[in-house]
This record gives structure tokens, sequence and C-alpha cells, in this order.
């Protein structure tokens, strides 16, 4: 009767156990990004992928899509949106044509001087309720960001400051960015990144706007220019994670929990990563000859300003992107970056 008792109970438990791996909701989320798996933020990326796997005890599993291989990297959004995909790990920059409010999760241009400021906007200063409802309204959920810090301008010729910019032709991404530099007397040429080696090599542009310091000694850019802009000044742009809305409000509040946890920690940790790897990036390109100019506080004020104009008229575009910009000039008033 004893053996029997305790067979009985054994059949009990496994029968519990069973009930509750059946319950627990297994998911498997399909992502996109744009970065490579070699590169840093794609290896920072699968160390997310593996922090989300073993905090959720194996329920929630990431099928990430390196180098934007399954659409181009500017209708991963839409991809999500549509079930293709179920979130998207690039950067709400690329969606201003489907809303200008976009321009302001993406890059502010010339508004916080750290990742740091930005973060704090986002979590601390209203930002991510005004950003919730931009993404809640494309049936998108926007997660968090990721933040590598201040871009930096590589040149053939001096860029001591705004004067500098006069007549200076170099490649720049599209949107706002050509905008306040064609208002400070540049000649921005939108070109794509495979093409800015050659055309520097070429003498079509004296310089190129193309990423952090680091990443532009990764491309090879010092190799053929001796000038730049360190810290940078200009642009700061984010990436994001941002999830199909349904597929989101299906996970558990475990899930989401985790999920958004393990995101602060890689957004945090790729600032933090890439402050470092720009650090020792100046040391070795001083020690070869490279030139780095930062940028006076009043020249820094003069590009704002011209930033201001730009952030005006884009305000102006969408309610969305009016609600955003007032959201940021709130903000960066009352850290004494402007005067609202």
């Amino acid at each position: 009767m004893k053996l029997k008792t305790l067979l009985k109970s054994a059949a009990v438990a496994a029968v519990a156990v069973t009930g509750t791996a059946a319950f627990a909701q297994d998911v498997t989320l399909r992502i996109q990004t744009h970065y490579a798996t070699e590169h840093p933020t794609g290896k920072m990326l699968a160390q997310w992928i593996d922090d989300v796997q073993t905090m959720s005890g194996g329920e929630i599993a990431v099928e990430m899509f390196y180098s934007s291989s399954v659409v181009a990297t500017t209708e991963t959004f839409d991809a999500a949106i549509n079930g293709i995909l179920d979130c998207d790990a690039t950067g709400g920059a690329y969606q201003t044509g489907k809303n200008p409010a976009f321009q302001f999760v993406g890059d502010i241009m010339g508004g916080y001087d750290t990742p740091w400021q930005q973060y704090s906007w986002l979590y601390y200063g209203g930002g991510y309720d005004a950003a919730q409802e931009l993404y809640n309204a494309q049936n998108m959920q926007l997660i968090g960001w990721s933040i590598y810090g201040q871009e930096s301008l590589s040149s053939s010729k001096p860029l001591a400051g705004f004067e500098d910019l006069k007549g200076w032709k170099f490649r720049s991404p599209p949107g706002m960015e050509t905008e306040i530099f064609e208002g400070m007397g540049a000649s921005p040429i939108v070109m794509d990144f495979t093409e800015i080696f050659t055309a520097l090599e070429t003498g079509i542009i004296d310089g190129a706007d193309a990423s952090g310091l680091a990443n532009n000694v990764g491309l090879g850019l010092y190799d053929i220019v001796k000038h730049a802009t360190y810290p940078g000044f200009h642009s700061m742009p984010s990436d994001h994670l941002a999830c199909n809305l349904d597929v989101w409000n299906g996970l558990s509040e475990k899930q989401r929990r985790i999920i958004d946890t393990a995101w602060q920690k890689l957004s945090f940790q790729i600032a933090l990563s890439n402050e470092k790897a720009n650090a020792e990036a100046a040391a070795k390109l001083q020690a070869e000859g490279v030139t780095l100019y930062a940028w006076s506080p009043e020249d820094r004020a003069e590009f704002r300003k011209a930033a201001q104009v730009a952030w005006e008229d884009w305000g102006t575009r969408s309610p969305e992107a009016a609600a955003l910009l007032e959201s940021h000039k709130t903000y960066l008033s009352q850290l004494g970056l402007i005067s609202n």
C-alpha cells in the first residue's frame, strides 16, 4: 500500500509538472537588425539574446536576422507591422517618411551633449510616453533605445569651428542634417556608406559624417583624411527596439519585463563601450598625426541655434512632431542647453 501511495503521488506530481510546462507561454521573436554579426553592436545584441533566453528560462527564444537579411533596413519597421517580423532593431530615423515625428526619436541633431542626457529625457523627462503615442499609432511598441554617443565629422580640411563649414563638401545622411548644414554654408551630399571611401579619394567630397570616431577608424577614413571633430556635437542617433503591438501585448508581464530589463542593460553597455572605444581611438589617431577639434562652447551654441531653426520647421510637419519637439525643448531647457 505504501508503494502504491508513493507511485500515485509521483504520477500526480508528474502531471503537475507537465501541466506547468504546457502552461508556460513559449515564444520565438523574429527580429531584424542592420548590424552585422561581427560589428561591436552586433556582438552585444548576441549577448542581449543570451540574457533574454537565460532569464526567461527558455520561455523566450530570439531569432535575430543580422545585416538586414530579410528586408531592407528602411523596410524593417513595416515588416514588423505586417507580421513578417515581430520586432525592429534598427532606428526610428528611418521612418521619417511615415511621420516626420520619427526624426525626434531617431536623431534630434545638435540637442543633447551626452547619451545620458538623452536617455534621461526618455526615462525621466516624459519622452517615453510622448514617443509611445507615435509608435502605438503605427501598431508598434517602443521598448527602448541604444545610443552609442556623439558622432564625429571626418575631413581632409581643418574643422576648428563653424566658420570652417562654409563651402565644406561632405557626405551626409538625408533629412534634417542636410538642412542644418546648408543653413551654415556647408554643401552636404547625400550618399551611401559604400561610396564614401572612393568619394574621399577622388576629392568629390572633403569629408564625411559617417559614425563615431572609433567606427570611422574601422571604416579606414583616417587612412585618407587627417582631421576630425572630437568629442562630437552635431549628431547622436538612437537605435531602437520596437515590436509589433499585438505581439508585445501577447507576451506575459514577466516576459515583457525581461525583454525591457535586458534591453536597458544592452543600451547602457553600448554607450559605455563606445565611450571607451572612442577615447582609445582618439589617443591612437593623435599619435598618428590626425588633428582632433573640440569645438568651443560658442561654436557649439552657433550650431545648436542653426539646429533649432530646422527643429521648428520639422515641428510643423505633423501634430506628433510638434508634441515630441515640445517635450524635447522643455527638457533641454531644464538641462540649461537651450532657452525655451
